[in-house]
């Protein structure tokens, strides 16, 4: 991660965009296991009964800085992390389905892609969906909002189940291992952009985190250009395209399993608003199924 000269990044495909060629990267999008939960707490209107919801990770490969993923989707040690109360709750409250082949670490090496391969984790945030298979690259730093963890590296058992936060699925070297988004380039984003501004990772602009609060505290969403599409993987700061393009918020009871009802309330509308002005950015939720098939495979490695 590096500290350069604060630019500004204009979204590819406005009418003054100065992504350059080499900002460009390749991605392809991937699930590893998936839980089940009512579609109605997630989607309002949405059905009574449990539908499953994937946990979607990203594979980016940079020119020059070589495989990144974003998040990791469920491992193994989601169910060794939950054997025990208070966090067999977590696992009683959202139902995991997961078979050992779907890790991400086996997904990437049945293509040639090893974990000594994978230099970055960006972390959307640290909820065990996302952050569950980060133990399985050993070699990779990790990208994160100290804000993220420090919400959650000090909460007890009861509290860190409630967050959504399985401590033992973090490696022991963890935090040595850290590089904070806080520390990279702020880069301001054009004025009528719905996000104001963001960092850049590397420097480069092919990848701009910026702020989705809310769902988890110090969420954040990345943005991204392949050579035929421009993404924005916006993690949960909504569950399903649908939410976003129909304007349909979550059930209020969603409200207890967020860090900040009053900040989601705002991310939302941002990514309604980036939905609506900015239609050929591709917006892929972490968990919506429709999206992660659209676009698995589209670009490839």
């Amino acid at each position: 991660m590096t500290m350069n000269t604060p630019q500004t990044i204009m979204p590819r495909g406005s009418a003054t965009a100065t992504v350059a060629s080499d900002a460009l990267v390749e991605l392809q999008l991937l699930t590893a296991g998936f839980c089940r939960h009512p579609e109605f707490l997630t989607l309002r209107g949405g059905a009574l009964k449990p539908v499953p919801f994937p946990a979607g990770f990203a594979v980016i490969r940079h020119p020059r800085h070589g495989y990144i993923l974003f998040d990791t989707g469920y491992s193994a040690r989601f169910f060794d992390e939950t054997k025990r109360f208070p966090a067999l709750l977590y696992r009683m409250m959202t139902p995991v389905t997961f078979s050992e082949k779907d890790s991400a670490v086996n997904q990437l090496r049945r293509q040639g892609i090893e974990a000594e391969d994978i230099r970055y984790v960006v972390l959307s945030h640290f909820h065990a969906d996302h952050v569950a298979g980060i133990r399985d690259f050993p070699h990779a730093s990790f990208l994160y909002k100290k804000e993220a963890y420090a919400a959650v590296k000090n909460l007890g058992s009861f509290a860190s189940v409630k967050a959504g936060y399985l401590p033992g699925l973090l490696p022991e070297n963890f935090e040595k291992r850290s590089l904070f988004i806080e520390e990279a380039n702020r880069c301001r984003l054009p004025n009528d952009f719905p996000f104001l501004t963001g960092y850049d990772l590397l420097g480069d602009g092919s990848l701009i985190a910026v702020d989705v609060p809310g769902h988890a505290a110090g969420q954040i969403g990345l943005f991204l250009s392949t050579a035929s599409s421009d993404y924005f993987l916006c993690a949960d700061a909504v569950w399903s395209s649908r939410a976003f393009q129909e304007r349909r918020k979550p059930h209020a009871a969603a409200r207890l399993i967020m860090a900040d009802h009053r900040h989601y309330a705002d991310t939302f509308e941002r990514l309604c608003l980036l939905h609506r002005q900015y239609p050929h950015i591709r917006i892929i939720p972490s968990h919506c199924g429709e999206a992660l098939l659209q676009r698995t495979g589209e670009e490839q490695m």
